[in-house]
């Protein structure tokens, strides 16, 4: 099953020497929804090759608030924990399972190696640098330019998008978390999206109606 799903998210983008020796090599987990994958100030020896499922990436400023980065989805790395095991430094990011998801660790020696040996590997760490540096920036443009129901509503595309799913198991808390804002400003503002017919709430569950 695990090659099944290696050759299913990663055959366009990795040729096939590339995912056999991953396969060989590379170290399979899986993580229920919400468990820690990564976390902060942690040693990372691996970076993780997503199968199936999606991580949110978190950054924890110096209260403990977290603030969520970006999601990953299955056929992604995470750029962030890559950089930690190339200088050989500590996560400054948490990496936790959005759903139940599994991956592939891939070794720091293998990941200097064939970015030095393998032309679709350099280019897949590439352009997932490029695409999480391109959604950093659409972070820092939300905190910066978005009033805050207009990042609430973001939010809540986003995670339909990762979700497939216009239907959301989600807490008025975990969106607070995220968002590093309060739940009595969350739940105020769900109720304005309610008014103007752009959501549905229910119990712990908030349907989508409008994109």
């Amino acid at each position: 099953m695990t090659n099944k799903l290696l050759q299913q998210k990663f055959n366009q983008i990795l040729d096939d020497n590339l995912l056999n020796e991953i396969f060989q090599t590379g170290i399979y987990k899986e993580f229920k929804k919400d468990d820690i994958i990564i976390d902060i100030n942690q040693s990372l020896n691996y970076i993780p090759l997503l199968l199936s499922g999606n991580i949110k990436i978190l950054r924890e400023d110096a209260n403990g608030d977290e603030l969520l980065l970006y999601f990953l989805e299955a056929g992604d790395t995470c750029a962030m924990s890559l950089t930690c095991c190339l200088k050989t430094s500590k996560s400054n990011i948490r990496a936790v399972a959005e759903s139940d998801s599994s991956l592939i660790l891939i070794p720091v020696k293998k990941i200097h190696d064939w970015f030095h040996t393998n032309e679709s590997w350099r280019n897949f760490i590439l352009d997932a640098y490029q695409i999480r540096f391109n959604e950093m920036l659409e972070t820092i443009d939300t905190l910066a330019f978005m009033k805050m129901d207009e990042r609430v509503f973001k939010y809540l595309i986003d995670k339909v998008k990762i979700n497939a799913s216009t239907s959301l198991d989600i807490k008025h808390n975990d969106i607070a978390d995220d968002l590093h804002t309060s739940r009595v400003v969350i739940s105020r503002i769900l109720k304005q999206l309610e008014n103007e017919k752009k959501i549905k709430l229910s119990r712990n569950k908030i349907d989508i109606l409008q994109f």
